[in-house]
């Protein structure tokens, strides 16, 4: 009787089963962190967070990004007690383009008998001025064209793409397309009262101030962190219908999560899925070479956990506590020459995260504040830059 002459592990985590194809390319945000970054600072260091101006606020849990490609530097590395600490570190660098983002919806939610959340009811603003606000951030950059009427145009049809309750045509008006939801004083009043438990807030993206070139938004819900209700209430009062900035939701130097969909590669055999090892190969070679031994019984009451084929990549995932090393408003401060390759320039707004973050370019990313960070050592202040790397990726 045949058998494995040495034995081996298995092959693939069991924790990410069913290994399917993600349903959406905007990954929606199934957990929050208790506390947001700004608490856990004031938390650990006190009257020295307070000198620095971090103290504890409301603020959004999640920002969207779009990844643009990658870079390097050359950073002191501030983590104690490592063999580097001090010294000039080479640094993987991935460079996020983070366009201002527009509040335009409130959401409360209250306790059902069950212990689950319900929706109390929704409030919306309408997102004109807000976009006209912000795309008056790029007026001052030599390589953008765009006038801010424009941008508030490809905003509106894109947005009726993504949700046609929530923009109609409009050919007398001045964009073309007008915001249908209209803010009701009535509507208001029942967000804002009542047992309330949780406040969230619905934004969108504006990817004409992206360097992608699309008009099509992405819609997420984001939970408003703060120490009371009363607080989340008012910070959702005064952000209703304004744009915000990824300053408004982290700080240089923290931890986040990092939410996508990873890169796809179809459907895949268990050897480049797995990393199982290929058969023997011989004359009698009549059942193949690249597949599994034997499958197991076909009966069980659980999901077979031999490797078999099937899709690999574009899953959802999570990565834990990726360090943002720097933010940013002028996007030409990190554009490599020649620009991002599938991507092009930044124009506004960055982000850059310490190593790799899943997905190809263009690829919609959410950072969230970390929802189980190390409490070991919370850096207060973002390393030092000593060098970044601004040659053309062309020729990598």
């Amino acid at each position: 009787m045949g058998h494995r002459k040495k034995e081996a592990p298995r092959h693939g985590s069991l924790g990410v089963r069913p290994r399917k194809r993600a349903e959406d390319l905007t990954p929606r945000i199934k957990s929050w962190p208790e506390k947001s970054w700004f608490e856990l600072i004031a938390e650990k260091y006190g009257s020295e967070a307070l000198s620095k101006g971090v103290t504890p606020k409301p603020t959004l849990l999640a920002y969207p990004v779009y990844k643009a490609g990658l870079t390097h530097a050359v950073v002191i590395e501030d983590r104690p007690n490592t063999p580097f600490t001090g010294k000039e570190l080479f640094t993987p660098i991935t460079v996020l383009d983070a366009p201002p983002i527009v509040v335009i919806g409130i959401r409360s939610y209250a306790r059902s008998y069950e212990g689950s959340l319900k929706t109390i009811g929704e409030v919306w603003a309408n997102p004109v001025e807000a976009v006209l606000k912000a795309s008056e951030l790029y007026v001052g950059n030599p390589l953008w064209t765009i006038n801010p009427k424009d941008v508030v145009r490809k905003y509106l049809a894109g947005l009726r793409k993504a949700n046609h309750g929530l923009v109609k045509p409009d050919p007398s008006g001045e964009y073309g397309f007008k915001f249908i939801p209209e803010f009701r004083e009535e509507d208001y009043k029942e967000v804002f009262s009542g047992d309330i438990v949780d406040v969230r807030a619905i934004v969108t993206t504006i990817p004409v101030l992206s360097g992608i070139g699309k008009k099509k938004p992405e819609v997420l819900e984001i939970k408003i962190h703060g120490r009371s209700i009363d607080e989340r209430l008012d910070y959702a009062k005064k952000i209703l219908g304004s744009y915000l900035t990824p300053m408004d939701t982290f700080l240089e130097g923290q931890f986040v999560d990092v939410i996508g969909v990873t890169k796809g590669h179809g459907f895949q055999g268990v050897i480049k899925r797995f990393g199982v090892k290929e058969l023997p190969r011989w004359h009698k070679h009549r059942k193949g070479s690249r597949k599994v031994g034997a499958r197991s019984p076909a009966f069980t009451y659980s999901m077979s956990e031999v490797p078999q084929a099937g899709q690999m990549g574009f899953h959802r995932r999570t990565e834990y506590n990726k360090r943002i090393l720097k933010i940013g408003l002028n996007g030409f401060e990190v554009v490599v020459k020649g620009g991002f390759l599938n991507y092009g320039l930044i124009y506004g707004p960055y982000i850059l995260v310490k190593g790799s973050v899943m997905g190809p370019a263009k690829r919609l990313l959410v950072l969230r504040h970390p929802i189980r960070p190390s409490l070991k050592w919370l850096p207060l202040t973002p390393p030092k830059f000593t060098y970044l790397s601004l040659e053309s990726k062309q020729g990598a």
